[in-house]
């Protein structure tokens, strides 16, 4: 096909956005415009093209431009791939790729955290989560298990990038999210807007003065804002004092906490129920 390029200069500046820009750098990449992020596996690519987000060039593997890829492709003919053998993409990427097939886009401007929860009435908030792979599963298991939307402080790991979006198989691209605005005090003023958006606050935390998590009382509420904190420290001693209940899952065998991501999953599936 016309639009397919045998990569033979590894210094091409058209391919700095998959060999030398680092994920900062590409979400920086066009300020104050939205940047770029890139999107790896036929599967997240296209959760990606369905939600509408706009490609600029495609990095596959020989093998797969016959392969999985191929239908992808096909519907955007003037769109530039460049295509090696798995080794030299490799070298070129400096990482395995998964199913052979990476994708550069176009960032979006993100909505108001008001936006994400008008029509709401279960969402999970993230308080710094810094991890990729833990931001990507907690993304996957909001999406299967009954959240409407998904918050991020600003300290947390970005879902758009490379590992985040593959780990959540495409799902970041599936549910509503967004930041706290950057001029936001958290958690003062997000639990404010919270509390003035209708929802109530529940906090994962390892406390005594907890509720259990199958409450009666959790599963009557309307709207329930479901808060997960960063990995290690869990939440802020401030965070769980804002929040109107405090929530720690019941464990056996001495095991004294669970992983956040799956932690998240247990918290989704029991809270995303509503008794109204």
């Amino acid at each position: 096909m016309k639009n397919w390029i045998e990569i033979k200069n590894f210094e091409a500046p058209e391919l700095n956005i998959y060999a030398r820009l680092s994920e900062v750098q590409l979400l920086r990449y066009k300020e104050p415009e939205p940047g770029l992020f890139i999107a790896e596996s036929p599967k997240v690519i296209q959760r990606a093209l369905t939600a509408g987000y706009e490609p600029i060039s495609f990095l596959v593997e020989h093998k797969d431009l016959e392969g999985e890829a191929r239908e992808i492709l096909e519907q955007f003919p003037e769109i530039p791939v460049y295509t090696a053998e798995y080794e030299v993409l490799v070298r070129l990427t400096g990482f395995a790729l998964t199913r052979g097939m990476l994708c550069a886009m176009k960032r979006r401007c993100l909505p108001s955290a008001e936006e994400i929860c008008k029509d709401a009435h279960r969402i999970a908030v993230m308080e710094n989560v810094v991890n990729p792979t833990n931001i990507g599963a907690i993304f996957r298991s909001a999406a299967a298990l009954h959240m409407d939307g998904v918050l991020l402080t600003g300290g947390c790991c970005d879902p758009l990038y490379r590992r985040a979006a593959r780990v959540s198989m495409g799902t970041v691209f599936q549910i509503p999210w967004t930041y706290f605005h950057k001029k936001m005090e958290w958690p003062k003023d997000g639990m404010e807007l919270l509390e003035k958006l209708g929802f109530k606050t529940v906090a994962m935390a390892l406390r005594d003065d907890s509720v259990s998590i199958d409450d009666p009382r959790l599963l009557a509420k309307e709207k329930l804002a479901i808060i997960l904190g960063t990995e290690g420290d869990g939440l802020a001693n401030e965070t769980i004092a804002d929040c109107d209940y405090t929530v720690k899952i019941p464990m056996s065998h001495d095991v004294d906490s669970l992983n956040v991501a799956a932690a998240s999953a247990v918290a989704f599936w029991e809270l995303g129920k509503r008794n109204l």
